[in-house]
């Protein structure tokens, strides 16, 4: 069953913009260590940037409720797996939020596509609740 989904789309050279003004700051109060360490192993590191920047508020929009509040950018982590595709790791309140709005007897999963065309980034979620299995 379907909860949530969100999607965002962000201008690459506004992330690039960020990372020229304000550096190191930028990255470490929006990025977790090992999305920095991602997007710095890659040439063109800003759209990776931006296409985490987009996953972070497309999941966000997903998992929001009627009365729920900004999440941590830290709280949603977005790396991927070792095919290449996306995934999510919710920590703290993210993972609060995606525990409370999931049904008794489900488990929250989040399904996530990133793209880029530059000068553009966007990602797209699904939050979605299945059955938990039983033994």
């Amino acid at each position: 069953m379907i909860i949530g989904i969100g999607t965002d789309i962000c201008d690459i050279r506004r992330i690039e913009q960020s990372i020229e003004k304000f550096g190191d700051r930028f990255k470490d109060k929006i990025f977790t260590e090992q999305e920095r360490a991602y997007c710095e192993s890659k040439s063109g590191a800003a759209s990776y940037y931006a296409k985490r920047w987009a996953a972070k508020e497309a999941v966000a929009k997903a998992l929001a409720g009627p009365r729920t509040k900004s999440l941590s950018w830290q709280d949603v982590e977005i790396v991927n797996k070792p095919s290449g595709r996306p995934s999510v790791n919710l920590y703290r309140g993210a993972r609060r939020r995606m525990n409370s709005r999931t049904p008794d007897g489900f488990t929250g999963k989040i399904f996530l596509s990133l793209s880029d065309d530059y000068p553009y980034a966007q990602a797209y979620a699904v939050f979605e609740a299945v059955v938990t299995k039983s033994d």
